[in-house]
């Protein structure tokens, strides 16, 4: 029996070292940021379905509430890759933070400088609330510094209004269906899962509008430039990682599966919540002139909200020679995509 047992652990112990012979290295440790929202899905399934470690990669998936809030950790060395929303993250590259984006994370940027499905405004019961006019002197919740707030600063501006005719209160993203509930306040910019949550939970909320073409509600994959750099076959294994779970993850055959494995990440969502929010959800790894576009399209509007002083180089961001490899390689990944 003993001889038994030493065969059998050489055996698994054999096994081990075939397997790191075959992938040719130990994995490499990464920490991986996501927001705690629908569409952190790309970063959810590479992990969740092992793509990261099919690339040799170790990967530790933080999540974080907002993308601000992912730079911050960026920035203090809590991660190594992070997503950032093109509509607050100029900002931070104004003030000179530097960071390459590398990977498409979330939009349909590749394509159009707007894609806002994702975001809209909800109205409480018995608000009155019919048309974006009516939310004149109500009060409204947003989270500051989103791409919730400027979206609906443009929706404010198409209607001949401006945010002095409202009262905006700052409500965290967890917070959005209990304010709303609670009649903290009137209406509230929310956007997935919250939108579909807040209409399940809170009787006779409506939905006042989603999406209109205000904003690109998009965000790429970036990272300091020293880690960026540092290895670029690691940074190459990241990319071709999370491009093969954007295309897993845009297979509706694999639906199951992708909510049952957004349900593990995002807190409070059940595998039924993913599956009826993702149609509102773009999930596109690539980048190039359209996502230059998209970014310099948010530029404009940050500069127009004051929040910017002047144009930034979307060139001094994107760096498309790591997704150009992925798809030079893998034209499968990318077959579905137009």
């Amino acid at each position: 029996m003993t001889n038994i047992r030493t065969n059998l652990v050489v055996l698994a112990a054999a096994v081990v070292f075939a397997t790191a012979g075959a992938t040719g290295a130990v994995a490499q440790t990464i920490r991986v940021g996501a927001a705690s929202n629908i569409g952190g899905m790309i970063v959810f399934i590479a992990q969740g379905k092992g793509f990261f470690a099919k690339h040799g990669l170790n990967a530790k998936v933080v999540v974080r509430n907002t993308g601000p809030a992912l730079t911050k950790s960026l920035m203090a060395g809590e991660i190594d890759f992070a997503p950032a929303a093109f509509t607050n993250l100029p900002v931070a590259l104004e003030k000179g933070i530097k960071l390459r984006g590398i990977v498409g994370y979330l939009g349909s940027h590749f394509n159009s400088s707007v894609s806002d499905n994702n975001v809209g405004i909800l109205v409480r019961p018995g608000s009155g609330i019919k048309t974006i006019n009516d939310l004149r002197g109500k009060k409204v919740g947003v989270a500051f510094g989103t791409t919730g707030d400027l979206y609906f600063l443009g929706v404010l501006k198409r209607a001949g209004m401006s945010k002095n005719d409202v009262t905006r209160i700052n409500v965290r993203p967890p917070s959005h269906v209990s304010t709303l509930d609670s009649g903290g306040v009137d209406a509230m910019v929310a956007w997935e899962p919250n939108i579909t949550r807040a209409l399940d939970k809170i009787k006779g909320s409506t939905l006042l509008l989603r999406g209109g073409g205000y904003v690109c509600f998009c965000a790429g994959m970036h990272g300091k430039p020293e880690f960026v750099y540092e290895d670029r076959k690691r940074t190459q294994a990241f990319v071709d990682a999370m491009a093969e779970a954007a295309h897993f993850l845009r297979d509706p055959n694999n639906i199951k599966e992708v909510a049952e494995i957004g349900a593990r990440f995002v807190r409070g969502m059940s595998p039924a919540l993913v599956e009826r929010t993702l149609k509102f959800v773009v999930f596109d790894a690539r980048i190039g002139g359209g996502t230059k576009a998209a970014f310099n399209s948010s530029v404009k509007l940050l500069i127009a909200a004051k929040k910017m002083k002047r144009p930034f180089d979307a060139a001094k961001y994107l760096d498309t020679s790591f997704i150009d490899s992925t798809i030079r390689r893998h034209p499968e990944w990318f077959s579905d995509l137009k």
